[in-house]
Parts: structure tokens; sequence; C-alpha cells
């Protein structure tokens, strides 16, 4: 279908999902329990577009005309701009003892409300048709057969007429409405979890869309849809295979040159050892290049961090000024998976970011405990690739000493450089050590070299040539022969 018979649905992710909108002139289910957002996805859907001068109508089976209007407009919506057609029951009906001898209540009911649609529809002849709910007219049937006549019925004529429509079901075990779904040309489903609101499209005839549960906010504007990320799968604006140094020469000969730019390199050590500090590093030497960095923190207060860079000569505050970096905390449990990759995809399609930091990987798991830390990192680290960024991760791993573990959270596959620090005893006192475990790219330097962190910077030494037994965390000094002397 031509991109021009798409309709937008007001919500842009929600149009990223539907790949660019709504197909014309079909009919869409928006399914889901009280208080999921079904009424103000339709509202976005009647007001977006409204320089078209195309007239919408809303009909109403549940709420007042009043009720509406006024909720919209709360919102922030233009709902004096849609006609709304009030068929909800009103006070008369509870006050007036309405009897009928002969019919039943709904076969008398249903004629009257059948024409003052027709009436609207061809007096308005509206391009979009919300109607909120569908399982009220449920109620004005003898059966579910004639239930599902009626409302294939209903659909057709007003498609005739020229319209797209959503409409909403509650769906529930009493009052299930797969018929619905049935007759409908795709499907939103919305839901309340745990850890969030959630939407997800399970049909759409005649067009691809956006497999999967996509996070979704209700906020003061309406609704907000965070898709899920797909990698384009095509470089960005760093060129491939581009060496991104650390500017300090011992790690850059540990790295053949330093680690290239698109990659995603995972910084593992025990708390403490300086796995951020490194990362900066990385950051000093890409600002220092004019490239734009963002760290997202999630454990560590933004204002500590600054300060602590100042005693150990990386000026972030400087860069942060500068505009060459950004420094962003995480607060746990604010924001899904969704939410946060959709933050990162702005900070790299609108301000050109390069170079990409989460401190840490333990910390973004504890954020978004309820969701699955493998897929969403992996969709994340998947995308900024695709674009060409570079990734950087710092890994916390539990043992201070011990037998040597890269990761202890199943991430390591997603990395193309592992770069490890830990920590040794060597002549009664902590020291601490750098090493590179995978580099995909290019070769590597096998040696484990002394890593220090002093109000100068860092300091790497020579090649720990003496020592054996480091990784298993009980290296042995070997004596040289000017030590026995």
């Amino acid at each position: 279908m031509h991109e021009n018979d798409r309709l937008s649905s007001g919500i842009k992710g929600l149009n990223e999902v539907l790949d660019g909108g709504l197909p014309a002139g079909q009919t869409y289910l928006v399914r889901g329990g009280p208080g999921c957002g079904k009424t103000t996805l339709g509202w976005h859907f009647l007001t977006a577009d409204l320089d078209d001068g195309t007239p919408r109508l809303f009909i109403s089976l549940g709420e007042s005309l009043d009720q509406l209007r006024r909720n919209g407009a709360a919102s922030g919506f233009a709902v004096d701009a849609v006609e709304v057609l009030d068929l909800s029951p009103s006070a008369d009906f509870f006050v007036h003892n309405q009897g009928y001898d002969i019919f039943a209540a709904a076969q008398v009911e249903q004629t009257p409300l059948t024409e003052r649609i027709v009436e609207q529809v061809n007096a308005l002849k509206p391009k979009r048709v919300f109607i909120d709910s569908m399982t009220q007219l449920r109620y004005l049937s003898t059966d579910a057969y004639q239930f599902r006549q009626q409302a294939v019925g209903f659909l057709r004529f007003l498609v005739a007429a020229g319209a797209t429509v959503l409409f909403t079901s509650e769906g529930s075990q009493e009052a299930p409405d797969e018929d619905l779904q049935f007759i409908s040309d795709g499907i939103m489903t919305l839901q309340i979890q745990d850890y969030g609101r959630v939407l997800e499209v399970t049909k759409l005839r005649g067009s691809s869309f956006r497999k999967g549960r996509h996070a979704m906010r209700i906020c003061d504007r309406g609704l907000v849809v965070f898709p899920q990320l797909v990698s384009s799968g095509s470089p960005g604006a760093a060129a491939p295979g581009r060496i991104c140094p650390a500017g300090i020469p011992e790690i850059d000969e540990l790295l053949n040159g330093g680690i290239e730019s698109g990659t995603v390199t995972i910084i593992s050590g025990p708390s403490g050892v300086g796995k951020t500090t490194l990362g900066l590093q990385f950051i000093k030497e890409a600002a220092g290049r004019g490239d734009r960095s963002v760290v997202y923190l999630f454990e560590e207060a933004v204002e500590t961090l600054l300060n602590r860079c100042e005693g150990i000569n990386i000026p972030v505050r400087a860069m942060v000024e500068r505009g060459t970096l950004a420094v962003i905390k995480v607060d746990p449990l604010l924001y899904s998976p969704d939410e946060f990759a959709n933050q990162v995809r702005l900070e790299v399609e609108q301000a050109n970011v390069q170079i990409i930091m989460i401190d840490s990987v333990l910390g973004y798991k504890l954020s978004f405990q309820a969701d699955d830390l493998i897929r969403n990192i992996h969709s994340l680290c998947q995308y900024l690739k695709g674009q060409g960024v570079t990734t950087l991760l710092t890994n916390e791993v539990e043992s201070i000493t011990g037998d040597f573990k890269a990761t202890e959270l199943g991430v390591s596959y997603l990395a193309d450089n592992i770069i490890f620090l830990r920590y040794l005893e060597i002549r009664g006192q902590m020291r601490r050590a750098i090493g590179v475990l995978k580099k995909r790219l290019s070769d590597f330097e096998k040696t484990l070299r002394e890593f220090e962190i002093s109000r100068y910077g860092i300091k790497v030494g020579r090649p720990l040539t003496q020592l054996r037994g480091i990784l298993s965390g009980v290296p042995e000094f070997i004596k040289s022969s000017d030590d026995e002397r």
C-alpha cells in the first residue's frame, strides 16, 4: 500500500510500530482492560492531522459527552474539532421505570440507536471514526450470532461511507471478544503489567508491523509509545575500523592501538578496581578528537562522579560544559528497558553521539529487574553497532580475588572486546592489574600489566612477566637473577 494511504495514529512511536501508520479504509480493534488507555488512544487517532480538514466522529456508548470532552481537554486534545455522538445511557433511563410487556428491552432500544448512528454518519461523512466501546452493543443483541452479524454490518457500513474505524472492546472471561478479533483488520492490545504498560500489535492486514510488546506510558499529554529497538544493520556516522585509542601508550599497546569504532567493549572487574575510570579515559580521548559521548549512570550520582574525576586528572566537568559529554543518571525502576533504549536512540540520532557508556550492566539489570536483561541489552547493543556507535559496558564481578571470571551475568558474548581489571596481592600489598581477554577485530597483547590510579590519572606499568598464577587469584613471584644477588 502506498504511504499516502496510511493514516497517522497520532502517536509517533505507535506509527513506527505500525510501519508508518494505519492503512486507510479498514477497521481496527483496540483491546484492553479498564484504565489501560484505550479511550486516550482514540483521542490521539481522532485529533491527528487536523490540518487536512476531514470530519471526525466519536461514537460513545459508555461515557457521557461532558465526561469525554472534559477528560480529552485535560490531556490537551482538540476536542472541539471532533463531533461526538453520545449514545450512553442518560439519567432518565434510571429515573423512569420503562417496562416492555411484549418486546425485550434490547429489541426496543436497538432500532433508535441504529437510526441515530446512520443519520449522523450520512450527515457528517467522517473519515475517522472511533467507537467506545463495541462491547456495549453486545448487550443489545439476543445472542452471540446476532451480535456478530450486527457488528460486521455496522463496520462495513462505516467503511463503505469512507471511514477508517477504531473500536474498543473490554474482553473478559465472561464476555470474550474473539468474534471482534476475527472481523477486524487490525488488533492492538493494551496491558498493564507489573513493570509498566505495554502495547502489542498482533494483526494488521495488508501491512507489516513491528512485533513484540512495546513499552507505553500515559502522561499529561496522552499516550507515549516506546518501540523496541531494531538494528538498522548498516553503519552510521563512524567510519568502520577507525581506532579509538585510550591515550595511554601502555593500554593502547595492550589493545593493538585501541578499540575499533562501532564495537562493544566490556570492562570487567570487582568493585572499586577502576572500571568507570578506564571507560572515562577512552571518552576523554574521544573528546579531544571532537567526538560526543554520553555516560548513563545506574549506580553513582552525577555529582559524585564529577568530583571524583576532578581528583584523578579526568576533566569530566569541563567536557560536560563544552558539550562533548553528557552524564545522565538513570533512576532505578522509573523507566522500562524500551523507554531507556529510546532515550539512547534520541541521543544517537539527534545529537550525533559517537560513544555510549553504560555504568554498569549490574545496575542496568537491577533497574529493569522485571524484564529480560540479555534480550534487552542485546537489542540495544545491536542497534548501537548498526549506527556505528562505540559502546562501553562496565561489568562488576563479585569476587575480589580467586578464580577468574570475565562476567557473571552471561553478557560476554555481546562483546567484541573484553578488558579486565583485577586485584592482586604482591609482597603484602593490594595492587591492580589490567589485561585483554578478547579482541574480535585484531590481535592483542597477551600479558598483564600493573594498573594504578593516582591524582595524575591512570598509570600502567610494564608487563608482569615475573608473576605466575595471576588469573587464579594466587600470584606467585618468580625471582630473577638480579633479585637473588
